[in-house]
Protein backbone atom coordinates (compact mmCIF):
# COMPACT_ATOMS: atom_id res chain seq x y z
CA UNK A 1 0.00 0.00 0.00
CA UNK A 2 1.38 3.47 -1.61
CA UNK A 3 0.44 6.45 1.19
CA UNK A 4 0.49 10.29 0.63
CA UNK A 5 0.64 12.16 3.65
CA UNK A 6 -0.14 15.47 3.50
CA UNK A 7 1.30 17.96 5.91
CA UNK A 8 0.81 21.33 6.92
CA UNK A 9 3.57 23.84 5.47
CA UNK A 10 3.05 26.42 8.60
CA UNK A 11 5.93 24.95 10.73
CA UNK A 12 7.70 22.22 10.36
CA UNK A 13 6.97 18.12 10.46
CA UNK A 14 6.71 17.44 13.55
CA UNK A 15 7.32 20.99 14.85
CA UNK A 16 9.75 21.90 17.20
CA UNK A 17 7.46 23.95 19.84
CA UNK A 18 3.33 24.29 18.15
CA UNK A 19 2.08 22.86 15.24
CA UNK A 20 -0.33 20.01 16.23
CA UNK A 21 -1.46 19.49 12.88
CA UNK A 22 2.03 18.75 11.51
CA UNK A 23 2.73 16.65 14.86
CA UNK A 24 -0.20 14.46 13.63
CA UNK A 25 0.90 14.28 10.49
CA UNK A 26 4.25 13.12 11.89
CA UNK A 27 2.67 10.70 14.43
CA UNK A 28 0.54 8.92 11.74
CA UNK A 29 3.53 8.73 8.49
CA UNK A 30 5.93 7.52 11.82
CA UNK A 31 3.64 4.84 12.61
CA UNK A 32 2.53 3.59 9.13
CA UNK A 33 6.00 3.44 8.38
CA UNK A 34 6.49 1.07 11.52
CA UNK A 35 3.82 -0.69 9.95
CA UNK A 36 5.33 -1.50 6.50
CA UNK A 37 3.36 1.23 4.45
CA UNK A 38 5.03 2.60 1.75
CA UNK A 39 4.56 6.74 2.96
CA UNK A 40 5.48 10.04 1.16
CA UNK A 41 5.26 12.37 3.50
CA UNK A 42 4.70 15.62 1.62
CA UNK A 43 5.82 18.57 4.14
CA UNK A 44 8.35 20.89 4.16
CA UNK A 45 12.14 20.25 3.26
CA UNK A 46 13.73 20.96 7.02
CA UNK A 47 11.04 18.12 8.13
CA UNK A 48 12.35 14.67 9.66
CA UNK A 49 10.65 11.19 8.78
CA UNK A 50 11.50 7.65 8.31
CA UNK A 51 8.91 7.62 5.32
CA UNK A 52 10.27 9.49 2.07
CA UNK A 53 10.07 13.26 2.28
CA UNK A 54 8.97 15.31 -1.04
CA UNK A 55 9.12 19.47 -0.16
CA UNK A 56 8.81 22.11 -1.76
CA UNK A 57 10.01 24.68 0.26
CA UNK A 58 12.51 24.23 2.76
CA UNK A 59 11.08 26.22 5.89
CA UNK A 60 7.41 26.42 6.98
CA UNK A 61 6.13 29.95 6.26
CA UNK A 62 5.40 30.88 9.90
CA UNK A 63 9.43 30.19 10.55
CA UNK A 64 10.31 31.95 7.18
CA UNK A 65 8.56 34.91 6.70
CA UNK A 66 9.72 36.27 3.69
CA UNK A 67 7.17 33.28 1.89
CA UNK A 68 4.15 34.29 0.83
CA UNK A 69 1.16 31.56 2.44
CA UNK A 70 -0.66 31.59 -0.37
CA UNK A 71 1.95 31.01 -2.78
CA UNK A 72 3.66 28.06 -0.48
CA UNK A 73 -0.01 26.28 -0.35
CA UNK A 74 -0.52 26.47 -4.24
CA UNK A 75 2.78 24.95 -5.06
CA UNK A 76 2.83 22.75 -2.04
CA UNK A 77 -0.60 21.12 -2.53
CA UNK A 78 -0.01 20.80 -6.44
CA UNK A 79 2.79 19.21 -5.95
CA UNK A 80 1.13 16.13 -4.54
CA UNK A 81 -1.85 16.39 -7.13
CA UNK A 82 0.59 15.95 -10.09
CA UNK A 83 1.83 13.09 -8.31
CA UNK A 84 -1.36 11.77 -6.90
CA UNK A 85 -1.48 8.53 -9.42
CA UNK A 86 1.58 7.03 -7.95
CA UNK A 87 -0.45 6.13 -4.52
CA UNK A 88 -3.05 3.80 -3.55
CA UNK A 89 -4.55 6.79 -1.20
CA UNK A 90 -4.11 10.23 0.02
CA UNK A 91 -4.16 10.98 3.73
CA UNK A 92 -4.74 14.72 3.65
CA UNK A 93 -4.53 16.81 7.10
CA UNK A 94 -4.08 20.25 5.09
CA UNK A 95 -7.86 21.31 5.65
CA UNK A 96 -10.12 22.13 2.97
CA UNK A 97 -8.14 23.66 -0.07
CA UNK A 98 -6.72 20.25 -1.05
CA UNK A 99 -10.58 19.45 -1.58
CA UNK A 100 -10.82 21.23 -4.74
CA UNK A 101 -8.04 18.69 -6.39
CA UNK A 102 -9.87 15.53 -5.68
CA UNK A 103 -11.95 15.47 -8.57
CA UNK A 104 -9.32 15.65 -11.22
CA UNK A 105 -7.60 12.44 -9.81
CA UNK A 106 -9.05 8.44 -9.09
CA UNK A 107 -6.78 8.10 -5.90
CA UNK A 108 -8.99 7.91 -3.23
CA UNK A 109 -8.91 10.75 -0.54
CA UNK A 110 -9.52 11.08 3.32
CA UNK A 111 -9.36 14.10 4.65
CA UNK A 112 -8.74 13.97 8.44
CA UNK A 113 -10.83 17.29 9.49
CA UNK A 114 -8.95 19.08 12.74
CA UNK A 115 -11.34 22.01 13.41
CA UNK A 116 -13.17 24.38 11.11
CA UNK A 117 -11.72 28.04 11.47
CA UNK A 118 -15.20 29.06 10.85
CA UNK A 119 -18.24 28.27 9.33
CA UNK A 120 -17.26 30.32 6.24
CA UNK A 121 -14.92 27.23 5.08
CA UNK A 122 -18.10 24.96 4.98
CA UNK A 123 -19.01 25.18 1.48
CA UNK A 124 -15.71 23.54 0.32
CA UNK A 125 -16.55 20.55 2.55
CA UNK A 126 -19.83 20.53 1.92
CA UNK A 127 -19.29 20.22 -2.04
CA UNK A 128 -16.71 17.46 -1.59
CA UNK A 129 -18.65 15.43 1.05
CA UNK A 130 -19.60 12.57 -1.28
CA UNK A 131 -16.45 12.34 -3.12
CA UNK A 132 -14.05 11.89 -0.32
CA UNK A 133 -13.81 10.24 3.26
CA UNK A 134 -14.08 12.87 6.07
CA UNK A 135 -12.71 11.86 9.92
CA UNK A 136 -13.23 13.54 12.55
CA UNK A 137 -11.27 13.96 15.73
CA UNK A 138 -13.40 13.92 18.05
CA UNK A 139 -17.14 13.30 18.01
CA UNK A 140 -18.39 16.69 19.62
CA UNK A 141 -16.06 18.40 16.31
CA UNK A 142 -18.63 16.63 13.88
CA UNK A 143 -21.30 19.00 11.25
CA UNK A 144 -24.13 18.01 10.96
CA UNK A 145 -24.31 19.14 7.50
CA UNK A 146 -21.32 17.01 6.43
CA UNK A 147 -21.39 12.99 6.64
CA UNK A 148 -17.94 11.36 8.00
CA UNK A 149 -16.20 7.91 7.86
CA UNK A 150 -14.87 8.30 11.47
CA UNK A 151 -14.04 9.74 14.54
CA UNK A 152 -10.36 8.87 15.30
CA UNK A 153 -8.52 10.93 18.25
CA UNK A 154 -4.93 11.92 17.70
CA UNK A 155 -2.01 9.67 19.14
CA UNK A 156 1.01 10.45 21.15
CA UNK A 157 4.19 8.58 21.13
CA UNK A 158 4.02 7.46 24.50
CA UNK A 159 7.20 6.76 25.46
CA UNK A 160 8.06 10.44 24.71
CA UNK A 161 5.70 11.49 27.92
CA UNK A 162 7.23 10.59 31.41
CA UNK A 163 5.14 9.76 33.94
CA UNK A 164 5.84 11.42 37.37
CA UNK A 165 3.67 10.13 40.66
CA UNK A 166 4.87 12.64 42.63
CA UNK A 167 4.71 16.01 41.32
CA UNK A 168 5.47 19.71 42.62
CA UNK A 169 2.58 22.15 43.76
CA UNK A 170 2.08 24.05 40.77
CA UNK A 171 -0.10 24.44 38.05
CA UNK A 172 0.17 24.41 34.39
CA UNK A 173 -1.27 26.49 31.42
CA UNK A 174 0.04 25.16 28.80
CA UNK A 175 -1.65 26.51 25.32
CA UNK A 176 -1.65 29.55 22.45
CA UNK A 177 -1.83 32.82 24.37
CA UNK A 178 -5.11 33.67 23.14
CA UNK A 179 -9.05 34.04 24.50
CA UNK A 180 -10.29 30.87 23.18
CA UNK A 181 -7.55 29.05 25.15
CA UNK A 182 -8.51 30.93 28.73
CA UNK A 183 -5.06 32.29 29.76
CA UNK A 184 -6.57 34.70 31.34
CA UNK A 185 -8.78 32.34 33.53
CA UNK A 186 -5.70 30.04 34.20
CA UNK A 187 -3.96 33.08 36.10
CA UNK A 188 -7.61 34.12 38.03
CA UNK A 189 -7.84 30.01 38.85
CA UNK A 190 -4.34 29.90 39.81
CA UNK A 191 -4.86 33.38 42.39
CA UNK A 192 -7.68 32.36 43.81
CA UNK A 193 -5.87 28.80 44.69
CA UNK A 194 -3.25 30.86 46.29
CA UNK A 195 -0.71 28.37 43.93
CA UNK A 196 1.65 29.44 41.40
CA UNK A 197 1.30 29.39 37.89
CA UNK A 198 3.26 28.23 34.83
CA UNK A 199 2.24 29.68 31.49
CA UNK A 200 4.07 28.33 28.39
CA UNK A 201 2.67 29.18 25.06
CA UNK A 202 3.27 30.53 21.83
CA UNK A 203 1.65 34.40 21.92
CA UNK A 204 -0.67 34.04 19.48
CA UNK A 205 -2.52 37.36 20.18
CA UNK A 206 -0.19 40.02 21.02
CA UNK A 207 -2.76 42.45 22.28
CA UNK A 208 -4.75 39.59 24.76
CA UNK A 209 -1.21 39.04 25.82
CA UNK A 210 -0.42 42.55 26.70
CA UNK A 211 -3.52 43.90 28.04
CA UNK A 212 -4.67 40.83 29.99
CA UNK A 213 -1.80 38.31 30.76
CA UNK A 214 1.96 40.38 31.22
CA UNK A 215 0.17 43.04 33.52
CA UNK A 216 -0.38 39.94 35.50
CA UNK A 217 3.04 38.42 35.85
CA UNK A 218 5.08 38.30 38.79
CA UNK A 219 7.22 35.62 41.24
CA UNK A 220 3.85 33.27 41.08
CA UNK A 221 2.44 34.13 37.80
CA UNK A 222 5.36 33.33 35.70
CA UNK A 223 5.51 33.31 31.47
CA UNK A 224 8.02 30.31 30.41
CA UNK A 225 7.54 31.21 26.56
CA UNK A 226 7.18 28.43 24.34
CA UNK A 227 8.26 25.04 24.89
CA UNK A 228 9.65 21.93 22.92
CA UNK A 229 9.16 18.77 23.69
CA UNK A 230 12.60 18.19 26.36
CA UNK A 231 11.05 21.21 28.57
CA UNK A 232 7.47 20.24 27.61
CA UNK A 233 7.74 17.43 29.53
CA UNK A 234 9.18 18.47 32.60
CA UNK A 235 6.70 21.25 32.77
CA UNK A 236 3.79 18.94 32.45
CA UNK A 237 5.08 16.10 34.55
CA UNK A 238 5.91 18.17 37.40
CA UNK A 239 2.47 20.15 37.69
CA UNK A 240 -0.10 19.16 39.67
CA UNK A 241 -2.68 19.96 37.61
CA UNK A 242 -3.04 21.29 33.66
CA UNK A 243 -5.75 24.14 33.63
CA UNK A 244 -7.19 24.21 30.12
CA UNK A 245 -10.24 26.97 31.02
CA UNK A 246 -11.13 27.17 27.41
CA UNK A 247 -13.70 29.26 25.96
CA UNK A 248 -14.87 27.66 22.61
CA UNK A 249 -15.56 24.27 21.60
CA UNK A 250 -11.97 22.58 21.34
CA UNK A 251 -12.07 19.81 18.55
CA UNK A 252 -9.31 18.24 20.74
CA UNK A 253 -6.78 19.30 22.87
CA UNK A 254 -3.25 17.76 22.42
CA UNK A 255 -1.80 19.59 25.91
CA UNK A 256 -4.74 17.72 27.62
CA UNK A 257 -4.30 13.78 26.10
CA UNK A 258 -0.20 14.94 26.65
CA UNK A 259 -0.58 15.88 30.38
CA UNK A 260 -2.21 13.18 31.33
CA UNK A 261 0.05 10.76 29.76
CA UNK A 262 2.63 12.11 32.41
CA UNK A 263 0.09 11.46 35.17
CA UNK A 264 -0.96 15.23 35.52
CA UNK A 265 -4.78 15.41 36.21
CA UNK A 266 -6.43 18.06 33.88
CA UNK A 267 -9.10 20.62 35.28
CA UNK A 268 -11.06 21.92 32.50
CA UNK A 269 -14.21 23.88 31.08
CA UNK A 270 -17.04 20.96 29.87
CA UNK A 271 -16.68 22.50 25.84
CA UNK A 272 -16.20 20.97 23.17
CA UNK A 273 -14.41 17.78 23.62
CA UNK A 274 -13.52 17.36 26.81
CA UNK A 275 -15.87 15.58 28.38
CA UNK A 276 -14.64 12.97 25.64
CA UNK A 277 -11.15 13.35 26.67
CA UNK A 278 -11.12 13.53 30.45
CA UNK A 279 -12.89 10.54 32.49
CA UNK A 280 -14.23 13.21 35.43
CA UNK A 281 -13.40 12.50 38.64
CA UNK A 282 -10.71 9.68 37.37
CA UNK A 283 -8.10 11.83 35.51
CA UNK A 284 -9.38 15.20 36.06
CA UNK A 285 -12.66 17.46 36.66
CA UNK A 286 -14.97 19.41 34.03
CA UNK A 287 -16.25 22.55 35.40
CA UNK A 288 -18.31 25.39 34.51
CA UNK A 289 -16.18 28.21 35.75
CA UNK A 290 -13.69 29.52 37.77
CA UNK A 291 -15.37 28.85 40.93
CA UNK A 292 -15.59 25.41 40.23
CA UNK A 293 -12.51 25.13 39.07
CA UNK A 294 -10.55 26.65 42.35
CA UNK A 295 -12.71 24.12 44.50
CA UNK A 296 -11.20 21.24 41.85
CA UNK A 297 -7.79 22.44 42.69
CA UNK A 298 -8.32 21.39 46.11
CA UNK A 299 -9.29 18.03 45.23
CA UNK A 300 -6.41 17.00 42.34
CA UNK A 301 -4.41 14.94 45.25
CA UNK A 302 -7.60 12.58 45.29
CA UNK A 303 -6.80 11.89 41.43
CA UNK A 304 -4.70 8.66 41.24
CA UNK A 305 -2.03 9.64 38.50
CA UNK A 306 -1.44 6.21 36.84
CA UNK A 307 -5.26 6.15 35.96
CA UNK A 308 -4.19 9.06 34.16
CA UNK A 309 -1.59 7.40 32.38
CA UNK A 310 -3.75 4.55 31.92
CA UNK A 311 -6.54 6.27 30.36
CA UNK A 312 -4.15 8.22 28.23
CA UNK A 313 -2.26 5.50 26.89
CA UNK A 314 -5.76 3.34 26.11
CA UNK A 315 -7.47 6.33 23.87
CA UNK A 316 -4.93 8.27 23.07
CA UNK A 317 -1.16 6.41 21.48
CA UNK A 318 0.22 6.76 18.09
CA UNK A 319 -0.57 3.00 17.92
CA UNK A 320 -4.12 3.22 18.03
CA UNK A 321 -4.61 6.07 15.69
CA UNK A 322 -2.47 3.76 13.19
CA UNK A 323 -4.44 1.01 14.05
CA UNK A 324 -7.79 2.66 13.26
CA UNK A 325 -6.68 4.70 10.19
CA UNK A 326 -5.04 1.54 8.61
CA UNK A 327 -8.75 -0.18 8.60
CA UNK A 328 -10.52 2.72 7.48
CA UNK A 329 -7.65 2.61 4.86
CA UNK A 330 -8.44 -0.99 4.34
CA UNK A 331 -12.38 -0.32 4.05
CA UNK A 332 -12.33 2.84 1.63
CA UNK A 333 -9.56 0.64 -1.06
CA UNK A 334 -12.35 -2.39 -0.52
CA UNK A 335 -15.58 -0.09 -1.13
CA UNK A 336 -14.15 2.40 -3.55
CA UNK A 337 -13.10 -0.27 -6.20
CA UNK A 338 -16.24 -2.28 -5.98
Amino acid sequence: MKIAVLSPVAWRTPPRHYGPWEQMASNLTEGLVQQGLDVTLFATGDSITSGNLDAVIGMGYEEDRSLDAKVVECLHISNLMERASEFDLIHNHYDFLPLSYSKLTKTPFITTIHGFSSEKILPVYQKYNTNGHYVSISDSNRHPSLEYLATVYNGLEVKNFGFNPTPEEYLLFFGRIHPDKGTAEAIDIAIQSKRRLLIAGIIQDAQYYNERIAPRLSADIVYVGSAGPEQRNELLSNAAALLHPINFEEPFGLSVAEAMLCGTPVIAFSKGSMPELIDHGHTGFLVSNVDEAVAAVSNTSSINRQNCRTWAAEKFSKEKMVADYLSLYHHILKTDHI
